[in-house]
């Protein structure tokens, strides 16, 4: 009998992907000002935590093949933010509600002590403002290529609507699949990955099948998405590293400039290789980067800003 996480893995997935997805995990809730919150944990409860936050139009489940494998050492979740898979819709967003929402699943999850937040793309913009509204909630905070800068009225909330737009209704589950695009798209992919997060993806409603999330989202970013979360960042105090993607959003010009805005006090590492989607072209690489912080942040004292 083929298990429900075998249909969901490509033939062609090496065995690291295989093993990641069969580590067993639960799915949780919690309600966080009127609206349930779902997120994934994997490991014993009462372990130092890794919280994984996804970007905008995205799941939980993008995280998966990345986070699992953390679950040998930390108590490790990934939620999805309300607008997003199966959490519960909102009538308006904002990333100041986000930040509560990772705060309220860390506290739900029986994490001991404060977590590491790890957050890509738009998530890595609520890392940021979790990382400074709750300054003495986080451990620490990873940020993957999220590109924090001036207003720029090229790159805006109409733009991001627009990139996304009306999520269509298809007949079938095939054509959905069919259709099934990262925003935005880059030039490499890894195949079986996108066909486990493609399959999460779906959800089905009236007239046949449709992407898991609120087209309504975007609202929370009146200006340009980009600058939403700029005057959050001098005001991060936990340990903080930002992840470059070689070939992502964030250009080395926005890495210095978020490095400066960050009192000169965080690492800005590259990830070679990687588009903006690092999970869906060079996990492995990503993995390693976040594993590589985490154990020099076990092993290091913290470097002051200076004045």
């Amino acid at each position: 009998m083929v298990s429900p996480v075998d249909e969901l893995i490509s033939p062609d997935a090496p065995d690291w992907f295989r093993r990641a997805l069969h580590i067993p995990f639960f799915d949780e809730y919690v309600e966080v000002n009127g609206t349930a919150v779902h997120y994934l944990a994997w490991g014993e409860p009462g372990r130092r935590g890794l919280v994984f936050v996804h970007g905008g139009g995205a799941h939980a489940h993008w995280w998966t093949h990345v986070a699992a494998p953390f679950s040998r050492q930390y108590r490790v979740v990934a939620l999805d933010l309300s607008g997003h898979g199966q959490s519960g819709w909102r009538d308006q967003y904002s990333l100041e509600q986000w930040a509560d929402e990772v705060v309220a699943v860390a506290d739900d999850a029986g994490i001991e002590g404060d977590p590491v937040v790890i957050g890509h793309s738009m998530g890595g913009m609520i890392t940021i403002a979790t990382a400074a509204i709750h300054a003495d909630r986080l451990a620490g905070a990873i940020v993957v290529d999220s590109p924090v800068t001036e207003p720029d009225p090229e790159i805006g909330h109409a733009q991001a609507g627009r990139a996304f737009g009306r999520p269509k209704v298809y007949p079938t589950r095939e054509e959905a699949l069919g259709h099934f695009r990262a925003v935005p798209p880059q030039a490499h992919y890894l195949p079986y990955v996108m066909h486990h997060v493609a399959r999460r993806s779906l959800r089905e409603v009236d007239g046949g099948w449709s992407w898991a999330f609120d087209h309504h989202v975007f609202s929370a970013f009146a200006g340009s998405i980009r600058a939403v979360a700029l005057p959050y960042l001098p005001e991060v105090r936990c340990r903080f590293a930002l992840l470059r993607a070689e070939f992502g959003l964030v250009t080395p010009d926005i890495g210095e400039s978020m490095y400066q805005r960050l009192g000169r006090n965080a690492p800005v590492v590259e990830l070679p290789e990687a588009g903006h989607h690092g999970m869906l072209d060079e996990p492995l690489v990503l993995s390693t980067a976040i594993r590589t912080l985490l154990a020099d942040w076990d092993h290091s004292l913290p470097r002051r800003a200076p004045d």
